[in-house]
Protein backbone atom coordinates (compact mmCIF):
# COMPACT_ATOMS: atom_id res chain seq x y z
CA UNK A 1 0.00 0.00 0.00
CA UNK A 2 1.34 3.41 -0.97
CA UNK A 3 1.89 5.74 1.98
CA UNK A 4 2.48 8.84 -0.13
CA UNK A 5 2.52 10.02 -3.73
CA UNK A 6 5.04 12.79 -4.35
CA UNK A 7 3.60 14.24 -7.53
CA UNK A 8 4.87 16.49 -10.31
CA UNK A 9 8.51 16.36 -9.24
CA UNK A 10 11.33 17.42 -11.54
CA UNK A 11 14.17 14.89 -11.30
CA UNK A 12 17.46 14.90 -13.24
CA UNK A 13 16.86 12.14 -15.76
CA UNK A 14 20.40 10.87 -15.18
CA UNK A 15 19.31 9.86 -11.65
CA UNK A 16 16.35 7.77 -12.84
CA UNK A 17 16.30 4.22 -14.15
CA UNK A 18 14.91 3.41 -17.56
CA UNK A 19 13.99 5.49 -20.60
CA UNK A 20 12.24 8.58 -19.24
CA UNK A 21 11.32 11.65 -21.27
CA UNK A 22 13.11 14.84 -20.22
CA UNK A 23 13.03 18.52 -21.06
CA UNK A 24 15.86 20.53 -22.57
CA UNK A 25 17.57 20.81 -19.16
CA UNK A 26 17.57 17.03 -18.71
CA UNK A 27 14.82 17.11 -16.09
CA UNK A 28 11.95 14.61 -16.09
CA UNK A 29 8.57 15.33 -14.52
CA UNK A 30 7.52 12.28 -12.51
CA UNK A 31 5.33 11.08 -9.69
CA UNK A 32 7.09 9.06 -6.98
CA UNK A 33 5.20 6.58 -4.80
CA UNK A 34 6.59 5.90 -1.32
CA UNK A 35 5.61 2.84 0.72
CA UNK A 36 7.21 1.49 3.91
CA UNK A 37 10.03 3.99 3.61
CA UNK A 38 10.99 2.94 0.08
CA UNK A 39 10.26 4.06 -3.44
CA UNK A 40 7.40 1.89 -4.70
CA UNK A 41 6.93 3.41 -8.14
CA UNK A 42 8.22 6.13 -10.45
CA UNK A 43 5.78 7.15 -13.15
CA UNK A 44 5.28 10.03 -15.58
CA UNK A 45 3.55 12.96 -13.94
CA UNK A 46 -0.03 13.85 -14.76
CA UNK A 47 -2.18 10.96 -13.63
CA UNK A 48 -4.69 11.25 -10.78
CA UNK A 49 -3.27 9.66 -7.64
CA UNK A 50 -5.30 8.30 -4.75
CA UNK A 51 -4.41 8.45 -1.09
CA UNK A 52 -2.02 10.95 0.47
CA UNK A 53 -0.56 13.27 -2.16
CA UNK A 54 2.21 15.82 -1.78
CA UNK A 55 2.30 18.08 -4.83
CA UNK A 56 5.85 19.16 -5.65
CA UNK A 57 4.43 21.66 -8.17
CA UNK A 58 7.31 21.09 -10.56
CA UNK A 59 10.04 21.51 -7.94
CA UNK A 60 13.22 19.48 -8.18
CA UNK A 61 13.64 16.31 -6.15
CA UNK A 62 17.01 14.59 -5.81
CA UNK A 63 18.26 11.52 -3.98
CA UNK A 64 20.21 12.40 -0.85
CA UNK A 65 23.79 13.26 -1.89
CA UNK A 66 26.95 11.36 -1.02
CA UNK A 67 30.21 13.04 0.03
CA UNK A 68 33.11 10.80 -1.02
CA UNK A 69 36.03 13.00 0.11
CA UNK A 70 36.08 14.92 3.39
CA UNK A 71 38.37 15.53 6.36
CA UNK A 72 36.15 15.38 9.41
CA UNK A 73 39.12 15.02 11.74
CA UNK A 74 40.57 18.37 10.60
CA UNK A 75 37.26 20.20 10.45
CA UNK A 76 36.35 23.26 12.50
CA UNK A 77 39.82 23.94 13.86
CA UNK A 78 39.96 27.42 12.32
CA UNK A 79 39.27 29.35 15.56
CA UNK A 80 42.57 28.07 16.99
CA UNK A 81 44.46 27.16 13.78
CA UNK A 82 44.05 29.86 11.16
CA UNK A 83 46.09 29.56 7.99
CA UNK A 84 48.43 32.56 8.30
CA UNK A 85 48.73 33.26 4.56
CA UNK A 86 46.20 30.95 2.90
CA UNK A 87 48.89 28.89 1.18
CA UNK A 88 49.26 25.13 1.05
CA UNK A 89 52.46 25.35 3.08
CA UNK A 90 50.67 27.47 5.65
CA UNK A 91 47.89 24.89 5.88
CA UNK A 92 50.33 22.04 6.42
CA UNK A 93 52.19 23.89 9.16
CA UNK A 94 49.10 25.11 10.99
CA UNK A 95 47.48 21.66 10.91
CA UNK A 96 50.62 19.89 12.12
CA UNK A 97 50.93 22.27 15.08
CA UNK A 98 47.24 21.94 15.97
CA UNK A 99 47.32 18.15 15.68
CA UNK A 100 50.30 17.89 17.99
CA UNK A 101 48.82 20.23 20.58
CA UNK A 102 45.12 19.40 20.59
CA UNK A 103 44.01 16.26 18.75
CA UNK A 104 42.97 14.12 21.69
CA UNK A 105 40.18 11.58 21.29
CA UNK A 106 37.67 13.99 22.87
CA UNK A 107 38.71 16.86 20.60
CA UNK A 108 38.56 14.78 17.41
CA UNK A 109 35.25 13.21 18.44
CA UNK A 110 33.56 16.55 19.07
CA UNK A 111 34.68 18.12 15.79
CA UNK A 112 33.91 15.06 13.68
CA UNK A 113 30.45 14.73 15.19
CA UNK A 114 29.82 18.42 14.56
CA UNK A 115 30.67 17.94 10.90
CA UNK A 116 28.40 14.90 10.65
CA UNK A 117 25.54 16.87 12.20
CA UNK A 118 26.02 19.56 9.55
CA UNK A 119 26.08 17.00 6.74
CA UNK A 120 22.97 15.20 8.01
CA UNK A 121 20.97 18.41 8.35
CA UNK A 122 21.85 19.39 4.78
CA UNK A 123 20.70 16.00 3.47
CA UNK A 124 23.93 14.05 3.01
CA UNK A 125 23.42 10.32 3.37
CA UNK A 126 26.99 9.01 3.37
CA UNK A 127 30.44 10.44 4.01
CA UNK A 128 33.90 9.09 3.33
CA UNK A 129 36.42 10.85 5.54
CA UNK A 130 40.20 10.84 5.41
CA UNK A 131 41.84 10.38 8.79
CA UNK A 132 45.37 11.59 9.50
CA UNK A 133 47.25 8.34 10.10
CA UNK A 134 50.80 9.04 11.12
CA UNK A 135 52.62 8.72 14.41
CA UNK A 136 50.50 8.64 17.54
CA UNK A 137 47.41 10.00 15.74
CA UNK A 138 46.56 6.68 14.10
CA UNK A 139 45.82 5.03 17.44
CA UNK A 140 43.83 8.06 18.64
CA UNK A 141 41.58 8.76 15.68
CA UNK A 142 40.57 5.36 14.29
CA UNK A 143 38.79 4.19 17.48
CA UNK A 144 36.91 7.52 17.53
CA UNK A 145 35.92 6.95 13.92
CA UNK A 146 34.59 3.50 14.84
CA UNK A 147 32.50 4.98 17.68
CA UNK A 148 31.01 7.63 15.43
CA UNK A 149 30.31 5.19 12.62
CA UNK A 150 28.19 3.16 15.03
CA UNK A 151 26.57 6.23 16.62
CA UNK A 152 25.54 7.66 13.25
CA UNK A 153 24.48 4.40 11.60
CA UNK A 154 21.10 4.85 9.96
CA UNK A 155 21.63 8.58 9.57
CA UNK A 156 25.01 8.99 7.85
CA UNK A 157 26.92 5.98 6.54
CA UNK A 158 30.57 6.59 7.38
CA UNK A 159 33.70 5.28 5.66
CA UNK A 160 37.27 5.94 6.80
CA UNK A 161 40.44 6.35 4.74
CA UNK A 162 43.96 6.51 6.14
CA UNK A 163 45.79 9.70 5.18
CA UNK A 164 49.56 9.26 5.24
CA UNK A 165 52.38 10.81 3.20
CA UNK A 166 53.80 8.55 0.52
CA UNK A 167 57.21 8.69 2.23
CA UNK A 168 55.78 6.76 5.17
CA UNK A 169 55.38 3.70 2.97
CA UNK A 170 59.14 3.26 3.02
CA UNK A 171 58.91 2.38 6.73
CA UNK A 172 57.40 -0.31 8.94
CA UNK A 173 54.80 2.21 10.10
CA UNK A 174 53.01 1.59 6.80
CA UNK A 175 52.25 -1.98 7.88
CA UNK A 176 50.82 -0.80 11.19
CA UNK A 177 48.61 1.74 9.41
CA UNK A 178 47.41 -0.81 6.84
CA UNK A 179 46.58 -3.27 9.62
CA UNK A 180 44.66 -0.57 11.50
CA UNK A 181 42.69 0.26 8.36
CA UNK A 182 41.88 -3.42 7.81
CA UNK A 183 40.82 -3.86 11.43
CA UNK A 184 38.33 -0.99 11.02
CA UNK A 185 37.01 -1.97 7.59
CA UNK A 186 38.49 1.14 6.02
CA UNK A 187 40.21 2.21 2.82
CA UNK A 188 43.98 2.55 2.43
CA UNK A 189 45.13 6.01 1.38
CA UNK A 190 48.25 7.99 0.66
CA UNK A 191 49.30 11.47 -0.44
CA UNK A 192 51.52 11.13 -3.52
CA UNK A 193 54.09 13.60 -4.78
CA UNK A 194 57.32 13.44 -6.71
CA UNK A 195 59.80 12.03 -4.22
CA UNK A 196 62.67 9.67 -5.04
CA UNK A 197 61.43 6.16 -5.76
CA UNK A 198 57.80 7.29 -5.72
CA UNK A 199 56.94 4.52 -8.15
CA UNK A 200 58.28 1.90 -5.72
CA UNK A 201 56.33 3.48 -2.87
CA UNK A 202 53.12 3.42 -4.90
CA UNK A 203 53.76 -0.26 -5.57
CA UNK A 204 53.98 -0.83 -1.84
CA UNK A 205 50.71 0.97 -1.15
CA UNK A 206 48.98 -1.18 -3.74
CA UNK A 207 50.61 -4.35 -2.40
CA UNK A 208 49.54 -3.63 1.18
CA UNK A 209 45.98 -2.99 0.03
CA UNK A 210 45.85 -6.10 -2.15
CA UNK A 211 47.16 -8.31 0.66
CA UNK A 212 44.37 -7.10 2.96
CA UNK A 213 41.55 -6.81 0.43
CA UNK A 214 41.35 -3.02 0.81
CA UNK A 215 40.27 -0.38 -1.66
CA UNK A 216 42.56 2.59 -2.39
CA UNK A 217 42.08 6.34 -2.17
CA UNK A 218 44.92 8.71 -3.07
CA UNK A 219 45.50 12.46 -2.75
CA UNK A 220 47.28 13.13 -6.05
CA UNK A 221 49.30 16.00 -7.52
CA UNK A 222 47.64 18.74 -5.47
CA UNK A 223 49.83 21.38 -7.06
CA UNK A 224 50.07 23.46 -10.23
CA UNK A 225 53.59 22.20 -10.91
CA UNK A 226 53.39 20.52 -14.36
CA UNK A 227 56.18 18.18 -13.27
CA UNK A 228 53.90 16.53 -10.69
CA UNK A 229 52.85 13.37 -12.52
CA UNK A 230 52.12 10.73 -9.91
CA UNK A 231 48.65 10.18 -11.37
CA UNK A 232 50.28 8.59 -14.39
CA UNK A 233 52.42 6.39 -12.11
CA UNK A 234 49.36 5.26 -10.15
CA UNK A 235 47.46 4.36 -13.31
CA UNK A 236 50.40 2.36 -14.67
CA UNK A 237 50.86 0.56 -11.33
CA UNK A 238 47.18 -0.36 -11.02
CA UNK A 239 47.30 -1.98 -14.46
CA UNK A 240 50.64 -3.70 -13.81
CA UNK A 241 49.45 -5.15 -10.50
CA UNK A 242 46.07 -6.12 -11.90
CA UNK A 243 44.61 -4.51 -8.79
CA UNK A 244 40.96 -5.53 -8.52
CA UNK A 245 39.75 -3.16 -5.83
CA UNK A 246 38.22 0.28 -6.28
CA UNK A 247 40.73 3.09 -6.78
CA UNK A 248 39.80 6.74 -6.24
CA UNK A 249 42.14 9.68 -6.79
CA UNK A 250 41.51 13.25 -5.66
CA UNK A 251 42.64 16.70 -6.75
CA UNK A 252 44.89 15.99 -9.79
CA UNK A 253 45.43 19.75 -10.15
CA UNK A 254 48.67 19.56 -12.13
CA UNK A 255 46.87 18.03 -15.11
CA UNK A 256 45.58 21.50 -15.94
CA UNK A 257 49.11 22.90 -16.30
CA UNK A 258 50.68 20.06 -18.28
CA UNK A 259 51.07 20.00 -22.07
CA UNK A 260 47.84 18.79 -23.66
CA UNK A 261 49.41 15.65 -25.10
CA UNK A 262 50.90 14.65 -21.74
CA UNK A 263 47.62 15.17 -19.89
CA UNK A 264 45.67 13.28 -22.56
CA UNK A 265 48.00 10.29 -22.40
CA UNK A 266 47.67 10.20 -18.60
CA UNK A 267 43.89 10.32 -18.80
CA UNK A 268 43.88 7.49 -21.31
CA UNK A 269 45.81 5.39 -18.80
CA UNK A 270 43.47 6.41 -15.97
CA UNK A 271 40.53 5.23 -18.06
CA UNK A 272 42.31 1.97 -18.88
CA UNK A 273 43.02 1.37 -15.19
CA UNK A 274 39.37 1.94 -14.21
CA UNK A 275 40.30 4.67 -11.75
CA UNK A 276 37.67 7.13 -10.50
CA UNK A 277 38.43 10.80 -9.82
CA UNK A 278 37.00 13.22 -7.27
CA UNK A 279 37.33 16.94 -7.74
CA UNK A 280 37.42 19.22 -4.70
CA UNK A 281 36.56 22.53 -6.32
CA UNK A 282 36.26 24.82 -3.31
CA UNK A 283 39.44 23.76 -1.51
CA UNK A 284 41.50 23.82 -4.71
CA UNK A 285 40.14 27.27 -5.51
CA UNK A 286 41.17 28.43 -2.02
CA UNK A 287 44.75 27.12 -1.99
CA UNK A 288 46.04 26.99 -5.56
CA UNK A 289 48.03 29.86 -7.10
CA UNK A 290 47.82 31.93 -3.94
CA UNK A 291 50.48 34.54 -3.25
CA UNK A 292 50.28 37.65 -1.04
CA UNK A 293 49.18 40.76 -2.92
CA UNK A 294 48.74 38.90 -6.21
CA UNK A 295 45.52 37.91 -7.97
CA UNK A 296 45.47 34.19 -8.83
CA UNK A 297 45.77 33.30 -12.50
CA UNK A 298 45.19 29.55 -12.28
CA UNK A 299 42.50 28.01 -10.16
CA UNK A 300 43.52 24.37 -9.77
CA UNK A 301 40.51 22.79 -11.49
CA UNK A 302 41.35 19.41 -12.96
CA UNK A 303 40.28 18.24 -16.42
CA UNK A 304 36.71 17.23 -15.63
CA UNK A 305 35.22 17.40 -19.10
CA UNK A 306 38.12 15.47 -20.60
CA UNK A 307 37.70 12.79 -17.94
CA UNK A 308 33.97 12.49 -18.53
CA UNK A 309 34.55 12.18 -22.28
CA UNK A 310 36.69 9.09 -21.61
CA UNK A 311 34.10 7.48 -19.36
CA UNK A 312 36.17 8.08 -16.22
CA UNK A 313 33.82 8.24 -13.19
CA UNK A 314 34.01 11.78 -11.80
CA UNK A 315 32.67 12.83 -8.40
CA UNK A 316 32.71 16.17 -6.60
CA UNK A 317 33.07 16.45 -2.84
CA UNK A 318 33.41 18.87 0.06
CA UNK A 319 37.01 18.22 1.17
CA UNK A 320 37.95 20.47 4.12
CA UNK A 321 35.63 22.67 6.20
CA UNK A 322 36.71 25.54 8.42
CA UNK A 323 40.29 24.40 8.82
CA UNK A 324 43.66 25.63 7.52
CA UNK A 325 43.13 23.99 4.11
CA UNK A 326 39.79 25.72 3.53
CA UNK A 327 38.51 28.44 5.83
CA UNK A 328 34.86 28.05 4.85
CA UNK A 329 32.38 25.28 3.97
CA UNK A 330 29.55 23.58 5.84
CA UNK A 331 29.56 19.93 4.69
CA UNK A 332 26.78 20.86 2.26
CA UNK A 333 26.83 18.88 -0.98
CA UNK A 334 24.33 21.26 -2.58
CA UNK A 335 26.92 24.01 -2.16
CA UNK A 336 29.58 21.67 -3.56
CA UNK A 337 27.49 20.96 -6.66
CA UNK A 338 26.63 24.61 -7.17
CA UNK A 339 30.25 25.71 -6.95
CA UNK A 340 31.49 22.78 -9.07
CA UNK A 341 29.10 23.81 -11.84
CA UNK A 342 30.23 27.42 -11.66
CA UNK A 343 33.94 26.71 -11.39
CA UNK A 344 34.14 23.82 -13.86
CA UNK A 345 31.53 25.04 -16.36
CA UNK A 346 29.49 21.90 -15.78
CA UNK A 347 26.52 23.39 -17.55
CA UNK A 348 25.11 24.23 -20.95
CA UNK A 349 24.10 21.47 -20.61
CA UNK A 350 24.20 20.24 -17.00
CA UNK A 351 23.67 16.79 -18.48
CA UNK A 352 24.92 13.95 -16.28
CA UNK A 353 26.82 16.11 -13.80
CA UNK A 354 24.20 15.68 -10.99
CA UNK A 355 25.57 12.14 -10.76
CA UNK A 356 28.86 13.62 -9.49
CA UNK A 357 27.37 14.20 -6.02
CA UNK A 358 24.92 11.27 -5.97
CA UNK A 359 25.15 8.10 -8.06
CA UNK A 360 28.87 8.23 -8.86
CA UNK A 361 30.18 8.65 -5.29
CA UNK A 362 27.63 6.09 -4.10
CA UNK A 363 29.05 3.57 -6.58
CA UNK A 364 32.63 4.40 -5.56
CA UNK A 365 31.71 3.76 -1.92
CA UNK A 366 29.86 0.56 -2.79
CA UNK A 367 26.50 1.88 -1.60
CA UNK A 368 23.89 0.10 -3.68
CA UNK A 369 21.02 1.80 -1.82
CA UNK A 370 22.09 5.39 -2.51
CA UNK A 371 22.41 7.98 -5.22
CA UNK A 372 19.38 7.19 -7.44
CA UNK A 373 15.61 7.49 -7.49
CA UNK A 374 14.47 4.01 -8.40
CA UNK A 375 11.95 1.39 -7.35
CA UNK A 376 13.15 -0.44 -4.27
CA UNK A 377 15.54 2.29 -3.17
CA UNK A 378 15.08 3.92 0.24
CA UNK A 379 12.98 7.07 -0.01
CA UNK A 380 15.95 9.23 1.03
CA UNK A 381 15.26 12.40 -0.89
CA UNK A 382 15.87 16.14 -0.93
CA UNK A 383 12.97 18.35 -1.98
CA UNK A 384 13.83 21.80 -3.26
CA UNK A 385 11.63 24.80 -4.00
CA UNK A 386 13.71 25.39 -7.13
CA UNK A 387 12.22 24.14 -10.39
CA UNK A 388 14.97 24.80 -12.94
CA UNK A 389 18.76 24.72 -12.74
CA UNK A 390 18.78 28.50 -13.00
CA UNK A 391 16.85 28.53 -9.71
CA UNK A 392 18.64 25.61 -8.06
CA UNK A 393 22.10 27.04 -8.68
CA UNK A 394 21.27 30.67 -7.92
CA UNK A 395 20.49 30.31 -4.19
CA UNK A 396 21.75 28.18 -1.28
CA UNK A 397 18.42 26.28 -1.13
CA UNK A 398 18.11 26.88 2.59
CA UNK A 399 14.44 25.89 2.48
CA UNK A 400 15.06 22.35 1.24
CA UNK A 401 13.21 19.47 2.90
CA UNK A 402 15.12 16.26 3.59
CA UNK A 403 13.24 12.96 3.63
CA UNK A 404 14.76 9.85 5.15
CA UNK A 405 12.75 6.66 4.65
CA UNK A 406 9.97 8.88 3.37
CA UNK A 407 9.77 11.04 6.50
CA UNK A 408 10.92 14.63 6.82
CA UNK A 409 13.78 14.97 9.28
CA UNK A 410 13.81 17.66 11.94
CA UNK A 411 17.45 18.74 11.94
CA UNK A 412 19.33 21.99 11.56
CA UNK A 413 23.06 22.62 11.34
CA UNK A 414 24.47 22.87 14.87
CA UNK A 415 25.44 26.18 16.43
CA UNK A 416 29.17 26.94 16.25
CA UNK A 417 29.03 27.86 19.95
CA UNK A 418 28.73 24.15 20.64
CA UNK A 419 32.45 23.86 19.90
CA UNK A 420 33.52 26.84 22.03
CA UNK A 421 34.89 24.63 24.85
CA UNK A 422 37.50 23.27 22.41
CA UNK A 423 38.88 26.74 21.91
CA UNK A 424 38.73 27.83 25.55
CA UNK A 425 41.21 25.23 26.73
CA UNK A 426 38.70 22.46 27.43
CA UNK A 427 37.19 19.54 25.54
CA UNK A 428 33.59 18.94 24.64
CA UNK A 429 31.76 15.66 24.20
CA UNK A 430 28.34 17.26 23.71
CA UNK A 431 28.47 17.00 19.89
CA UNK A 432 28.82 13.25 19.66
CA UNK A 433 25.54 12.77 17.80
Amino acid sequence: MTDLWLTDARVPVCLLDGDVAADGDGLARVDVAIADGRIAAVAPAGATRSGTVLDASGSQVWPCPVDVHSHLDKGHTWPRAENPDGTFAGALAATAADREAHWSAADVRARMAFGLACAYAHGTKAVRTHLDSIGKQTAITWPVFAELREAWAGRVALQGVSLSPIDMFADDEAVRVADTVADHGGVLGAVTYMVPEVDRLIDRVIGLAADRGLDLDFHVDETLDPGARTLDLIARAVVTHGFSGTVLVGHCCSLATQPAAVAAATLDRVAEAGIAVVTLPMCNLYLQDRAPGRTPRQRGVTLLHEMAARGIPVAAASDNCRDPFYGYGDHDMVEVFREAVRIGHLDRPVGNWPRAVTATPAAIMGLADSGRIAVGQPADLVLFRARYYSELLARPQAGRVVLRAGQAIDAAPPDYRQLDPLFDGGSDDTATG
